[in-house]
């Protein structure tokens, strides 16, 4: 384990013991859903402790990647570093955890290790998804969220309850923001929706997702969050597509990690418009109507810094 002593020589008695931990987010798209590694039966997402043999912390996260789930890496990204107070603190412990995103294509389960799963998105942070209508998870979780704020102590602290709450789940004069995921995970945290929130409110944990040990589901909202905003403008989505693909397969990708509906024809209109694709003039047979045409993207597209003007069209 490496450790770091981060008291001062003059006081024995508040010494505190530093560990790290490197956590990687690894997403895949599979069969147009977003789809998350974890291990230990959807409890955690792979991690380890940082170890003198590691050359650096990225080669430390593909040691214990491969070591816990044997599934291959490609891109990889620091995410951000997060501190854990209360995970150590029987100990005098301060968990560092320095986290990493991946975009991976899924291995099947059968030549995964044993303790690593794959899992949708969805099944951890299941009101990020709204492609479909969830009326009765809407209404529980806002109606939780209104006796929060009617629990003010005082009027400035009940408007600014207000304000966050509207902010973030497109309240009033806001809309849904799907970039706000990681807000509306530490505002549910706060308001103890969740079974990892200090005191969980147990009639809520039904419709509020899996847990996730530690902060590893902190990590998991901020990886969402970060992937989310990027893939505006930066082309994140090609890596975690085939070699072919029709455009209905591309635009469900899209969906499934902005967990939205795109309009169909405005987000056609806007690929073609950006030049990313070609045509490999081939077909696929569909459930339905004509054989769809296929895809590849262009060879310069990679080297591309970003989608040119990139917003989706959303379809309201």
């Amino acid at each position: 384990m490496n450790t770091t002593n981060t008291a001062t020589p003059s006081s024995q008695d508040d010494k505190q013991i530093a560990a790290t931990e490197l956590v990687a987010v690894l997403v895949a798209v599979t069969n147009g859903q977003a789809r998350v590694l974890t291990t230990h039966q959807g409890q955690s997402l792979p991690a380890g402790v940082l170890s003198p043999l590691h050359r650096s912390l990225q080669k430390g996260v593909r040691v214990w990647v491969e070591e816990q789930t044997a599934q291959p890496l490609g891109y990889l990204e620091q995410l951000y570093t997060f501190v854990d107070t209360q995970r150590g603190q029987a100990a005098n412990q301060l968990w560092l955890s320095v986290s990493y995103v991946g975009l991976v294509t899924e291995v099947a389960s059968a030549n995964l290790n044993l303790q690593a799963k794959w899992m949708d998105w969805y099944a951890i942070f299941p009101w990020e998804d709204r492609r479909v209508v969830q009326t009765e998870r809407d209404a529980v979780i806002l109606n939780a969220l209104a006796a929060w704020i009617d629990a003010s102590a005082d009027l400035e602290t009940q408007q600014f309850r207000q304000q966050r709450v509207d902010m973030y789940w497109g309240q009033g004069e806001w809309t849904w923001s799907e970039e706000l995921a990681l807000q509306r995970y530490e505002l549910m945290y706060e308001t103890g929706m969740l079974q990892e929130s200090a005191e969980p409110n147990a009639a809520l944990l039904p419709y509020t997702g899996i847990a996730m040990q530690g902060d590893h589901r902190r990590i998991f909202a901020t990886a969402i969050s970060r992937l989310r905003a990027k893939i505006k403008y930066r082309p994140l989505i090609f890596d975690l597509m085939p070699a072919e693909f029709s455009l209905l397969q591309l635009q469900q990708s899209i969906e499934t990690l902005a967990g939205l509906t795109l309009h169909k024809p405005n987000f056609r209109r806007l690929i073609q418009h950006q030049d990313l694709i070609e045509p490999t003039g081939d077909s696929v047979m569909q459930e339905r109507g004509r054989p769809a045409q296929l895809y590849r993207f262009k060879p310069n597209v990679l080297k591309e810094q970003s989608l040119a003007r990139g917003k989706m069209p959303l379809n309201k």
